[in-house]
């Protein structure tokens, strides 16, 4: 095995581990060159070949499966429906106070924590509207 084939075979290596650990799909592309590289490095091509073998089968591969590879692994957000508070109605169902950090409305028969966008205090019973979720609270303003 020539220098070259081992340094191939190792960059093959080195872009794999990269790829595992980061799950992207393009260093992948770049180790499968790297590895079809050592081939011809094995086979005697010469260092110029070998450099465009690498960049153009890189380059191919690139271009034609990441985009199929992408759609396949792409994540995709899964709907959990909380967001169908947003502009109900509900009634404080305890003390929402910005300040000590508390408060409680039902909205569609649930309960859920609540505080206000700016700050007020709203007092149990209060009918409110669900002006948007952060996190696991619903933001809250008084019913006009």
């Amino acid at each position: 095995m020539t220098q070259l084939t081992i340094f191939w075979i190792l960059a093959a290596v080195v872009l794999g581990i990269i790829e595992a650990s980061t799950v992207n799909l393009i260093t992948l592309w770049f180790a499968v060159s790297a590895l079809v590289t050592a081939v011809f490095a094995a086979l005697g091509a010469g260092v110029g070949a070998q450099i465009t073998i690498f960049v153009v089968l890189s380059a191919v591969l690139v271009l034609l499966t990441r985009p199929l590879a992408k759609k396949f692994v792409s994540k995709k957000t899964v709907a959990t429906n909380a967001d169908r508070v947003i502009l109900k109605e509900g009634i404080v169902t305890q003390k929402i106070d910005t300040i000590e950090n508390s408060g409680q409305v039902k909205v569609m028969g649930q309960v859920w924590s609540a505080k206000t966008r700016n700050g007020e205090t709203l007092e149990e019973e209060t009918p409110v509207v669900v002006e948007a979720l952060e996190g696991v609270r619903v933001v809250v303003s008084a019913k006009k």
